[in-house]
């Protein structure tokens, strides 16, 4: 395993943080003041590759010894309280549910999404303000499940996820929370009053005719995952769609839109 430590303006951070992963990083390590990453990668990585790939940023590498990913994220996460009404605890800890909160268990090893992610607060805000009881929910992008969690503790009468990653697959099935199919391509039309999608601008852009398609008459979609200075392509998109934004919010450098068909 070899670590870069690369230099970043803060305004850079989030940008740099998704192509390290992207680039196949098995972690990444932030420095206090946040101007410094290191990303770790294992031995069948290309160092030389990497490095050019992110000559942009002054930057250093290292040997490292190999490391426990899932020990050292698992270490780092704690309680936490998201929107008005969520709880979010590490499942394998007791602390007391605060009174009015929602508890969800969450687990940093398994698929992503544990709640600390500007992208989900923002999914699980929405859906604080739009699941009624009894409606259906569509969770495209499922990952962990948290928002497939979250709309089922909020009231709704059905949850579908969606995911074609094998971990979220297995996930979704142990919560037992939502009736899982795969593809957004399986779901019928017009079956989910909300839908959620907290995935990739990229994503949004390929998926948004089929999220449209799903929409219930009167239905809601959210979509997050993107930063700020993406979301005007992301509502380009959905309006070529055919979506038609209705609000949109953001938190750090990272935002959410809320549309219609």
């Amino acid at each position: 395993m070899f670590s870069l430590e690369l230099e970043c303006k803060q305004e850079e951070r989030d940008l740099l943080i998704a192509e390290l992963w992207e680039q196949g990083s098995s972690g990444i390590q932030e420095s206090d003041a946040g101007n410094r990453l290191r990303a770790f990668f294992d031995d069948d990585a290309d160092p030389i590759a990497l490095a050019m790939y992110f000559d942009a940023y002054p930057l250093t590498w290292r040997d490292e010894a190999a490391l426990d990913w899932v020990e050292i994220a698992n270490a780092k996460l704690t309680p936490m309280l998201a929107g008005e009404r969520f709880f979010l605890v590490p499942q394998w800890r007791d602390d007391p549910t605060p009174p009015g909160r929602l508890r969800i268990g969450v687990n940093s090893g398994l698929a992503f999404g544990t709640g600390a992610h500007e992208s989900t607060q923002l999914c699980l805000e929405s859906l604080e303000r739009t699941v009624k009881p009894g409606i259906t929910v569509l969770d495209v992008g499922a990952g962990s499940g948290i928002l497939s969690q979250a709309a089922r503790l909020l009231g709704a009468g059905r949850v579908i996820a969606c995911d074609i990653d094998p971990t979220a697959v297995e996930v979704a099935r142990a919560n037992e929370v939502a009736c899982f199919v795969g593809s957004a391509q399986a779901v019928k039309a017009d079956t989910a009053d909300i839908i959620v999608a907290n995935i990739s601008p990229e994503a949004i852009r390929e998926l948004a005719q089929e999220i449209l398609r799903c929409l219930a008459p009167g239905g809601l979609a959210i979509a997050s995952g993107f930063e700020n200075h993406e979301t005007g392509e992301v509502t380009r998109a959905i309006e070529a769609a055919g979506g038609r934004v209705r609000e949109s919010h953001s938190k750090g450098n990272w935002s959410a839109i809320l549309f219609s068909a």
